[in-house]
């Protein structure tokens, strides 16, 4: 997507400079990533392709006016500006400015060039939305031209699935994956949506053997994810049989020394435990607000710490060498990018960091912020680890781990045995809160829960279905949480006992240490 015109330096040099502001972006060093893809950009001004690219930078650094600035520009100068507003469409919800992708999406669809995905597209984003109706309209447009495209008739399959027609659901999405489809990340979640509509209907063998061509199709792209995957648990590993009650007690009684005292909580458990609906349930308290399933914690107050020590420095250590102006600088990050992220101030409200992957963080958690209170959700063991492997998540580092069910256990087992380290080390700091609790008696449970953070009772937190419903919930969740609380996902690891045999034993301990025998 480049027009021709001169640019005012070598391919060989252009190359190397993207090449440079890739690795620094990798390092996390986002300033120093984007200054020279700006430079790249300003020696070979008609490439839209770095613009696009700067804009999604950009926006993950939450500078929306900057990344649309380089959309705008990417899509004046492409060729077939169709595909650059569709590309800046894509960009925008991938971080997270959904208003941004649907005026992008919008454009798309209007120009002459416009081809049926794109329709598809902004039909998968009003369906991520709740906005059903305009979801429909959409897929119907593309279906119109085009009847085959797998995106909108995977799309129409979850409108179906969600308004309960299952049947329906279920002959539109055999008829997708009877046609392969060169997406291989749509094939892949059609595949995952027919195991999801089987499931429902109780064909659970059926839905079994559905997930594993997904499986397979997400397999083939993940060897980059795991290796990655595999480095970062060694160094947990070693972080954890290194951690001492002493190390974490010193670190909890320097606060004083990083005023101003924060109201902060970090909601943490293994991933699809039931931490949604916890934040949901919290973020409907006008004393609340939450940030969901962002890599702030990580990017902006974490990476500093570790990028100040040398390559291979273990976590503990330049976590204990850290000065007071270093984790002052990484508090402020985070405040500041969360800030930008949610698109107003937190002021005094107690802020709900959400993210179960960042339980594997929780001592850089507690030296940055040693006012920190955890929730962790538990969940019987056997139905995390059967969710973890029926939902599609887009293939990253954390979700790699769920594409085996071995590999699902043994991340379960690596998350949770930390956490049976650290809970004897933050008595008094913690609260554990039971799924199963939940749905069954939420009031008490949100009451437990109000207690503990210190926050008043408010009627609203009952009714966090209605607020999920006029807010934007970015958990791959995001369609159960706008209803009221259901118990069809307790025990549902029983229909398929016999495909998580071989991995009981693994379990057995946290099945008993959680009081689920």
């Amino acid at each position: 997507m480049k027009l021709k015109r001169q640019s005012l330096v070598s391919q060989g040099s252009l190359s190397r400079m993207v090449q440079s502001a890739q690795e620094s972006w990798t390092r996390r060093k986002f300033q120093e990533a984007i200054e020279l893809l700006e430079r790249a950009s300003r020696l070979d001004p008609a490439n839209t392709g770095t613009l696009l690219n700067l804009g999604n930078w950009y926006g993950q650094r939450y500078h929306y006016v900057a990344a649309e600035q380089s959309f705008e520009k990417a899509a004046h100068l492409a060729a077939n500006k169709a595909i650059a507003l569709a590309v800046a469409g894509m960009y925008s919800g991938d971080f997270g400015n959904f208003a941004m992708s649907e005026r992008y999406f919008l454009r798309a669809v209007e120009q002459k060039e416009a081809v049926p995905k794109m329709f598809a597209q902004l039909a998968t984003l009003y369906e991520r939305l709740r906005r059903l109706e305009e979801a429909a309209v959409m897929v119907e447009r593309a279906l119109q031209r085009d009847s085959t495209c797998a995106l909108a008739l995977l799309v129409k399959a979850r409108l179906e699935r969600q308004a309960g027609r299952v049947d329906e659901a279920e002959r539109l999405i055999r008829s997708s994956v009877a046609r392969p489809d060169p997406d291989i990340w749509v094939h892949a979640q059609t595949w995952y949506e027919l195991g999801l509509i089987l499931d429902r209907q109780g064909k659970y063998d059926e839905a079994m053997a559905a997930f594993v061509p997904a499986k397979t199709l997400l397999n083939s792209q993940a060897e980059r994810f795991l290796a990655e995957l595999s480095v970062v648990r060694q160094r947990i590993q070693v972080m954890q049989a290194n951690l001492k009650i002493e190390t974490l007690q010193r670190w909890l009684d320097f606060a004083p020394s990083l005023p101003p005292s924060r109201r902060l909580a970090l909601l943490g458990g293994h991933p699809r435990s039931g931490t949604t609906l916890l934040e949901q349930v919290l973020d409907s308290h006008p004393d609340m607000i939450s940030l969901e399933e962002t890599t702030i914690f990580h990017d902006d107050a974490y990476m500093p710490l570790s990028n100040q020590a040398p390559d291979g420095t273990p976590m503990l250590s330049f976590l204990e060498a850290a000065s007071a102006a270093g984790l002052q600088h990484s508090r402020a990050n985070y405040f500041g990018s969360a800030e930008s992220f949610l698109g107003q101030p937190i002021g005094n409200r107690l802020l709900i960091d959400k993210n179960p992957s960042l339980t594997f963080l929780t001592p850089p958690f507690i030296r940055i912020f040693p006012e920190t209170k955890f929730l962790i959700v538990l969940r019987d063991p056997r139905d995390v680890v059967l969710s973890c492997f029926m939902q599609y998540m887009p293939l990253s580092q954390g979700s790699s781990a769920y594409l085996t069910l071995g590999r699902t256990v043994d991340d379960y087992v690596m998350m949770m045995s930390l956490w049976q380290t650290l809970e004897p080390m933050l008595e008094g700091r913690y609260l554990e809160v039971r799924y199963e609790d939940m749905v069954e008696d939420l009031e008490t449970v949100a009451r437990k829960t109000l207690n503990f953070l210190e926050v008043s009772w408010d009627s609203n937190v009952l009714k966090f279905d209605a607020h999920a419903r006029q807010k934007l919930v970015r958990s791959p969740t995001y369609a159960d949480v706008t209803q009221p609380v259901y118990k069809r996902a307790v025990g549902r690891w029983q229909h398929y006992q016999k495909y998580l045999q071989p991995h009981l034993e693994k379990l057995e301990p946290f099945v008993k240490a959680f009081g689920y025998e």
